[in-house]
């Protein structure tokens, strides 16, 4: 049955822990329920979530916030190479993960303890250890918000690259996805170079889907706050990527510095990396902080509003920027 509150707490949806209101708050479990909803027209100021791992809230929001409880693995079809799995937009990303695991079908195994909802994987293209979930996604299925229609994005039509999508840009709050497609091996291809995995999946017995997968969730887990526990919205900052002869400049200065050379010839570098050398793992503000194990993470050390989060993040960005010459953008969507 859909859901519709008004002056609805956001405290709860957001893993920040900032405390906001939603003028209106809309969740639907299948789409005919959305269907019916918007049918009359819909002219609101409008914002989808999913889990809240990548939200910063600066203000209330004066609109109608949607949340998908769309729920429902479907096996579409299967040969002897590869199946394909049709979602909910609303089922919990490592759940997903997890089951696929357990079934034998690679490919996600290196986006494990990834917090969020499958619909949020087609928007942001997840992406962690050398994997992105666009890469396996063959279809995203939409609502328009214009007018109630049924869309289909292929995966050629979503325009697919580092933490990037169609959604963020040319649609973006123009569709509410309620079903991702994957395409997943029956013969996994592990991909393992990036950072330390192929070290911990070898002290784990080798390279099995269950064994990289437990890998991932191992090294995520003792460099990443638990939302529970420490408000934060995972990375805060995308690892930027630069052309190779700045890569190799910053490289004579500081021989330490790890990069990742990409298929494109650039390289990326470790936004973590660059905030540690700045110091701010020992320069905490009042109430926000980066985390102590991991840099790339701005944490709510307790009491903090969106702004402190967004002005720390801004002398985090300076701080970077004035050291090293290399712009950090972020990767957590603000809603101002």
């Amino acid at each position: 049955m859909l859901k519709h509150s008004k002056k609805y707490q956001l405290l709860s949806r957001n893993t920040f822990g900032i405390e906001a209101v939603a003028e209106n708050f809309v969740e639907f479990s299948n789409e005919e329920e959305l269907l019916a909803f918007l049918d009359g027209g819909f002219d609101d100021k409008l914002l989808v979530i999913g889990g809240g791992s990548n939200l910063l809230f600066v203000n209330d929001f004066h609109g109608t916030v949607f949340h998908s409880a769309i729920k429902g693995v479907e096996l579409v079809s299967e040969d002897n190479e590869s199946v394909l799995l049709r979602v909910g937009s609303g089922v919990n990303w490592d759940e997903l993960v997890e089951y696929t695991v357990s079934q034998g079908w690679g490919g996600l195994e290196n986006l494990s303890a990834i917090p969020g909802e499958v619909g949020a994987s087609a928007v942001q293209n997840v992406g962690a250890y050398g994997r992105e979930a666009g890469e396996l996604i063959t279809k995203v299925e939409t609502i328009a918000i214009a007018d109630a229609s049924k869309h289909i994005f292929l995966h050629d039509d979503c325009d697919f690259s580092y933490r990037h999508s169609i959604f963020k840009a040319a649609e973006k709050g123009k569709h509410i996805i309620t079903y991702v497609t994957y395409r997943l091996s029956k013969q996994p291809q592990f991909k393992l170079a990036y950072g330390n995995l192929n070290e911990k999946v070898e002290e784990l017995g080798g390279a099995t889907l269950a064994n990289v997968r437990k890998a991932v969730c191992m090294i995520r887990n003792a460099k990443l706050p638990a939302p529970s526990e420490i408000g934060s919205a995972g990375s805060f900052f995308m690892n930027p990527v630069v052309p190779a002869p700045v890569a190799d400049a910053l490289k004579q200065r500081y021989p330490s510095m790890p990069s990742y050379p990409t298929a494109s010839g650039d390289v990326k570098l470790s936004a973590g990396w660059l905030i540690e050398q700045c110091g701010w793992k020992q320069s905490p503000h009042e109430h926000v902080g980066v985390y102590q194990h991991q840099a790339l993470v701005v944490i709510n050390r307790g009491g903090a509003t969106g702004r402190d989060v967004l002005d720390f993040a801004a002398a985090v960005v300076k701080s970077v920027k004035e050291k090293f010459g290399v712009e950090l953008c972020m990767e957590v969507n603000v809603i101002a």
